[in-house]
């Protein structure tokens, strides 16, 4: 690998008032080689690379404002602790939610769902009742709904998806009834791309008295989020996925069902007071951040949503469907290659198999050409059984990626094509 100084091939252009040249010195991973070839990464849905904006804040709390939060009168104490709950007011804004004490700071996507599931779904499940998910969720958003049904005797009962990976919404609808507790659903699946109508799933789930839980860490980069709009009851996001730092997250919950809600852990900053005889919580939010918090993380996480206001959503949005249409058609051109997800209304990311090839066999080749891409399962193995296929190549989309970069990988799969197909 080269350092900062290296000389990328790559010149982006400018599309509809995306200064792609531009964002891409703001990542300095970027400017590298990988095995003598300038990095393209195509990994996205993974993680996403951090800009200089998100580094910097990181850096300026651990230089100059490191300290823990909430628990000292000390300057040090006083800044860290503004700068953290500004973060947590500027994520309140980011995906619109009423109050900051909706936003609960967790370690990312995973935790927020599994905290739901813990607190609330064993509170409100019982036997003979049902939660409902879909073929396309992560493994994020089963299994914690599988331990939860083991535990009361509820039955989980599945969504099935169609052929271009789009939720055959009218067995939803039919499985819905009076039994039915919880729906968990992802915005945006990190397997085939498919965005979901959530509004919808959310009005005809509440209209059983179901509550929705909506897995939204592959959506809030590409797209705005507005939970009040969308109506859903708990929203999950990871930091890493949108710019931020790994180790960090948020959960959105209305207010009214985390009141209700026991805390997940116990520790410090839970409580308002502890005797052995009983412990009294905490309000909102702090009911739910037990122990010392991801400061850095937290104020990292904020910097991402301010460096996500300035490139604007909508414009990002509009840049990587241009990818996404550009990558689609290139693909469906080469021999051999079959994509695995093709919904009408989807974000970006390509996953595929070439016939005859291992996609693990397709990722370390194209790592040679310095691309990186995702092969596996991507933990999401109900995906995979339903397309008859053990793992795929996934190729995802961000805003600092390229057409070039998008035609350099269809050189790189005809290049693995010549030598193993």
């Amino acid at each position: 690998m080269s350092g900062h100084n290296a000389v990328p091939s790559v010149r982006p252009p400018t599309h509809e008032g995306l200064d792609v040249r531009a964002i891409r010195r703001d990542f300095p991973i970027l400017d590298q080689t990988i095995h003598g070839k300038p990095l393209i990464y195509l990994d996205n849905a993974a993680t996403t690379q951090k800009p200089l904006a998100v580094l910097d804040a990181i850096d300026h709390y651990y230089r100059r404002d490191c300290s823990n939060v909430h628990r000292g009168v000390h300057d040090l104490s006083g800044r860290a602790t503004a700068a953290y709950e500004s973060a947590r007011g500027k994520l309140r804004r980011f995906i619109g939610a009423a109050e900051d004490r909706e936003i609960i700071l967790v370690r990312g996507a995973t935790e927020a769902i599994n905290l739901v599931a813990w607190s609330y779904g064993r509170r409100v499940v019982g036997p003979g009742d049902q939660i409902i998910v879909t073929t396309m969720e992560h493994h994020s958003n089963i299994v914690p709904w599988q331990m939860v049904c083991e535990e009361s005797g509820a039955q989980l009962r599945v969504v099935p998806v169609n052929d271009a990976g789009e939720l055959c919404m009218a067995e939803y609808e039919k499985m819905l009834g009076r039994h039915t507790r919880i729906v968990a659903v992802t915005h945006q699946s990190n397997a085939l791309g498919t965005i979901n109508p959530i509004k919808e799933i959310t009005a005809l789930a509440h209209r059983q008295g179901a509550v929705v839980v909506a897995d939204g860490a592959q959506a809030v980069a590409h797209q705005a989020v507005d939970v009040r709009d969308l109506d859903v009851d708990f929203y999950a996001l990871s930091g890493h996925k949108m710019y931020g730092p790994t180790g960090i997250g948020v959960l959105y919950g209305k207010a009214d069902l985390l009141e209700k809600m026991s805390p997940y852990q116990g520790g410090g900053d839970m409580i308002l007071s502890v005797t052995f005889e009983k412990t009294i919580y905490n309000e909102l939010p702090f009911k739910f951040e037990a122990g010392t918090p991801n400061v850095a993380g937290t104020i990292g996480l904020g910097a991402a949503v301010d460096y996500l206001h300035r490139l604007g959503l909508e414009r990002i949005g509009t840049h990587e469907r241009d990818l996404l249409d550009h990558g689609t058609r290139m693909l469906q051109e080469i021999p051999g290659v079959r994509l695995i997800g093709t919904a009408a209304h989807k974000a970006g990311v390509m996953s595929f198999v070439v016939e005859g090839i291992h996609p693990h066999d397709i990722g370390t080749i194209l790592d040679g050409e310095g691309i990186a891409v995702r092969t596996g399962h991507h933990c999401s193995q109900p995906v995979m059984q339903r397309y008859g296929v053990a793992a795929t190549v996934r190729a995802s989309l961000a805003a600092y990626n390229t057409r070039e970069e998008i035609d350099a990988l269809g050189a790189g799969l005809r290049k693995v094509i010549e030598v193993l197909g």
